[in-house]
């Protein structure tokens, strides 16, 4: 099988081993290949030509870099947050649970003093005054259903 199949870049698997970072399919560099031997495992690599048989093997396999693929594939891979940027999101997200507990708090509060208020006791609410007599009679004509 030949073909350029940069948009499939391996990550490492093991010694030797890689999987296909799209299907999760294992590739192995072939002895031949200059990889084969350095005694380490790049982060990722693309390779020219796949030999098909009790494994499959790449030959004319390249080495490259996590930034390069996100920089000439952007539709198809992106580079996770480095560890500094996670702590910092990390900071600003227990900084902004701290703010919004404190908003919640606060607006406990209010509903608090809202129902206090409701529930004052009639004694402190205004009444409504009839002018000439100090308290309205409890028997009225409206009062006796008339």
């Amino acid at each position: 099988s030949s073909g350029i199949n940069a948009e499939w870049p391996l990550r490492p698997g093991g010694i030797g081993e890689y999987v296909n970072a799209r299907t999760g399919m294992p590739c192995h560099l072939h002895p031949t290949s200059a990889l084969y031997g350095m005694g380490y495992s790049s982060d990722y690599v693309v390779y020219h030509e796949l030999i098909m048989t009790s494994k499959e093997f790449m030959q004319c396999v390249t080495s490259v870099e996590a930034e390069w693929l996100a920089e000439l594939g952007p539709m198809f891979y992106s580079i996770k947050e480095s560890v500094h940027s996670i702590e910092e999101g990390k900071a600003k997200a227990a900084e902004r649970r701290k703010q919004m507990e404190q908003e919640l708090a606060e607006a406990e509060e209010a509903l608090e003093a809202e129902r206090e208020r409701r529930s004052a006791p009639p004694s402190s609410r205004r009444t409504i005054a009839t002018p000439g007599q100090s308290q309205t009679p409890s028997r009225t004509p409206r009062r006796l259903g008339f």
